[in-house]
Formats: C-alpha cells, sequence, structure tokens
C-alpha cells in the first residue's frame, strides 16, 4: 500500500524550486506549506541528488541490505559525515531511517533484510593486540579497503577497522598503539619488530597498488579490443 502525502508532488517541486531560486525563503515556505523545516530539507537534499523524480511518492516501502544498512551506520560512527551526508552518500530516503538504524546498532540487534536471508548482527567490538592490529590494517590495505571483509575475518567491529586504518594513513603504524594494560607498544618495540611491522603494511600498499595496476591495464586492453 502507497503512503498518503501530505504535500502534493507538485507542490513539493514548486516549493523547492521556489527556494533554490531565491523568490522565498525556509521560514516562509515552511510556513505556508504548514511543513517542519526538517520535512524541507528532505525535499531539498532529495531534490538535489534526484530532481523533481526524487520527490515523487515512494509506492511502497524502500528495502536497504544489511550490508548497506551496516556501512551506513559504521560510516556516521566513525565521523565520515553527517545524518544527511551518510543519507546522501547511500541513498537513504529519509534520516530518521539511520537514526533508528543507529538505535538498533547501539542495541546489537539483527539488520533484516527482506526475504530473510543475510541477516546481520552487529559484531562487537574486541580487544586486540598491536600486532593484530598491524595484521588487520595490512589485511585491509592490500585488499582494496573493504573494511567489511576485513571485520568478517577479524571478528572485529567495522568502526574498529574503519578507525585503525584512518589513524594509519595519517600518522603512521606508530599511530596503532594501545596504551592501555600491558602491551607492547612502539616505542618498547625492538628496531626489527618496527621495522617488521612498518614493511608489512608497506607490502600491502603495494599490493594494492598492483592490483589497481592491473585492473587499468585489463580496462585499457577492453578499450583497445571494442
Amino acid at each position: 500500500m502507497g503512503r498518503k502525502t501530505k504535500v502534493p508532488y507538485e507542490q513539493k517541486i514548486e516549493a523547492v524550486e521556489d527556494y533554490l531560486s531565491g523568490k522565498k525563503s525556509v521560514a516562509q515556505i515552511c510556513f505556508e506549506m504548514d511543513v517542519v523545516k526538517k520535512s524541507f530539507d528532505q525535499w531539498i537534499r532529495k531534490y538535489k541528488l534526484h530532481g523533481t523524480e526524487g520527490l515523487k511518492p515512494i509506492p511502497k516501502n524502500a528495502f536497504y541490505s544489511p550490508e548497506l544498512k551496516y556501512q551506513a551506520v559504521t560510516d556516521y560512527l566513525a565521523g565520515v559525515g553527517s545524518l544527511f551526508d551518510i543519507c546522501n552518500k547511500y541513498d537513504i530516503s529519509s534520516h530518521s531511517i539511520l537514526q533508528r538504524w543507529i538505535i538498533k546498532y547501539n542495541g546489537h540487534e539483527t539488520f533484516k533484510s527482506h526475504n530473510g536471508k543475510g541477516d546481520k548482527l552487529m559484531t562487537k567490538g574486541r580487544k586486540t593486540t598491536y600486532r593484530e592490529r598491524i595484521d588487520i590494517v595490512a589485511f585491509c590495505i592490500s585488499n582494496n579497503y573493504n573494511y567489511q571483509m576485513t571485520s568478517d575475518k577479524f571478528q572485529v567491529s567495522y568502526s574498529q577497522v574503519y578507525t585503525w586504518v584512518k589513524k594509519y594513513k595519517i600518522h603512521g603504524y606508530e599511530a596503532l598503539s594501545d596504551n592501555r594494560g600491558k602491551r607492547k607498544i612502539p616505542h618498547q618495540m625492538s628496531d626489527i619488530e618496527k621495522l617488521t611491522a612498518n614493511l608489512k603494511l608497506i607490502e600491502a600498499q603495494n599490493k594494492r597498488l598492483q592490483m589497481e595496476n592491473d585492473f587499468l591495464k585489463k580496462l585499457r586492453e577492453v578499450e583497445r579490443r571494442g
């Protein structure tokens, strides 16, 4: 059964275009149409993303895969962007939907798929050693920054993987240390141990670059044949 819309499709288009052209302010439009600013902001976002098509009534509820939900939530929690930024990135119809997913994630609930298959329980973060984090970051980089695959392989959370990779890219391998407890941290490591850790990450980067080069070669070959 379709959703009932308070404001007709044509009026939404007119309102958004009036705002974008400078004819009316947000406050004036919201007052005249009796809508809250949050709703009008969503109209603008959808219009900018998809044009007038983005403002058409959705005939049925949109379905999102558990993987997309997981990536959207963990991106938000990792500070990749605001609610609206993440909704734009993954084409999520409303930021309130993303907020509900975040609540489920924090409660360690299962994200349901439409057909009941592929349901995904959020993997909780776990404690790791410095050496484990080196292996995790190296694996993620060498597999073209596939955070989900890395999370599944090492049984850590998506957000942990994302954070460790980000730290490494900004500050280098020493940023992967954890000063809590009695784990060995970089300044306590021998020169050989430091060199081994750094080489592992450099090798992972080289592997990723080689994969990119191989892909580009194949792409050029396909273009030549075409």
